[in-house]
């Protein structure tokens, strides 16, 4: 064992020497770290990339009861002759990489569940992932681009629980095992993994170690500020990019990492375009675009109240509906425009509300055309 230990500080400190002048991500890590997580043990850049697996199509591929690994999962998705859709390109690349890796292949997944409704405007998925020593690694995945996905997080400024965070709750109590768990997610999945360790039952929540909220937004005040959250505080640990947008929507507690990306503006959500140096995140500060993003959405859920908030959403995705788009992808240039159109019709809404759901747009479709989700 210290022979293994004394060769991977060698290698590390030959990496750092390598990438002293050039940051990498977590293709790198994965290319550079094949090795298995018993002999070097799990960290932030793991939890990581199992957070970015589980927004993967596993759809038809794990059964109910059925404990497969990663390489196997991937073998099987190869087979499938309709295959679930991928939501970035580049995890396209990150599938096969992980499935070779000594590091990934031979973790064991199960668990998996997909939810997806509209009626109830409720988009939920999470999987369980088993690390050594029989930890699990409990992952939930984001929103991805369906607007049904989108009008949940939205409905998160004026609603206390909606149906995604109690599924999170329900998923996290099922766990039948005795063993430590680690709660990870990136975009609404990190608010999905905060939510379920605070509120899930005593027994559970004892054999959580670390909560992982990747660029996840935050909660409304009243619930932060419940003993329930305070309790699992010292666990929770939150990491965002340098301009963050998501991840510093409403109320936030607990340990902050801010990182470096390649990306701007709220392309940083790309979890790909973080950057780390060997094992560990490069971090960085906080940009002024990603300040005054902050308080501009502060000031103004402060001036409106919760009906408010909720008729101005519901008023943006019914637009949204209107164009017949059921994902941002297909929020083209002539339907953004169409959209806009509609907005000037409202005439309940006042010049900074429609100004403000103009730029709601905006935003969508820069996220729909560049595969963001």
């Amino acid at each position: 064992m210290y022979v293994i230990i004394q060769r991977y500080e060698i290698y590390k400190k030959q990496m750092e020497e390598k990438m002293k002048d050039k940051m990498g991500n977590i293709f790198d890590y994965i290319l550079w770290r094949d090795i298995p997580i018993e002999k070097v043990e799990f960290n932030e850049i793991d939890s990581l990339i199992l957070t970015r697996f589980s927004y993967f199509p596993l759809d038809g591929l794990i059964n109910d009861g059925e404990k497969i690994t990663i390489k196997e999962c991937y073998e099987r998705y190869k087979k499938q002759v309709h295959k679930g859709e991928i939501l970035i390109k580049a995890d396209l690349d990150l599938f096969p990489l992980m499935a070779s890796s000594k590091r990934f292949g031979n973790l064991y997944v199960k668990n998996y569940i997909n939810k997806l409704d509209a009626k109830q405007e409720k988009q939920f998925s999470a999987v369980t992932i088993i690390l050594p020593e029989n930890i699990e690694y409990v992952a939930y995945r984001g929103t991805d681009d369906t607007i049904v996905g989108w009008k949940e997080d939205f409905n998160m400024s004026f609603s206390t629980l909606v149906p995604a965070q109690q599924d999170a709750v329900e998923y996290l109590n099922s766990l039948g095992n005795k063993g430590k768990i680690i709660v990870g997610g990136h975009s609404k999945g990190g608010n999905l993994a905060v939510y379920a360790a605070v509120f899930c039952n005593k027994k559970v929540q004892k054999r959580i170690i670390k909560v992982h909220n990747f660029d996840g937004p935050g909660f409304a005040k009243e619930v932060i500020d419940r003993e329930e959250y305070n309790e699992v505080l010292t666990r929770i640990h939150n990491y965002i990019p340098q301009s963050s947008i998501i991840g510093r929507l409403l109320e936030h507690k607990g340990q902050v990492t801010i990182i470096k990306s390649t990306q701007t503006g709220i392309m940083q959500h790309d979890l790909y375009s973080w950057q780390l140096l060997a094992d560990k995140f490069i971090t960085s500060e906080l940009t002024y675009s990603s300040e005054f993003i902050d308080r501009s959405l502060t000031q103004w859920l402060q001036t409106v109240n919760v009906e408010q908030r909720k008729e101005f959403i519901d008023i943006l995705f019914e637009i949204l509906n209107k164009t017949e788009v059921e994902r941002f992808a297909d929020l083209n240039t002539r339907k953004l425009a169409a959209a806009k159109t509609i907005i000037t019709s409202y005439k309940k809404l006042d010049a900074e509300s429609k100004k403000a759901m103009t730029y709601a747009l905006s935003m969508f479709w820069e996220a729909g055309k560049s595969n963001l989700f």
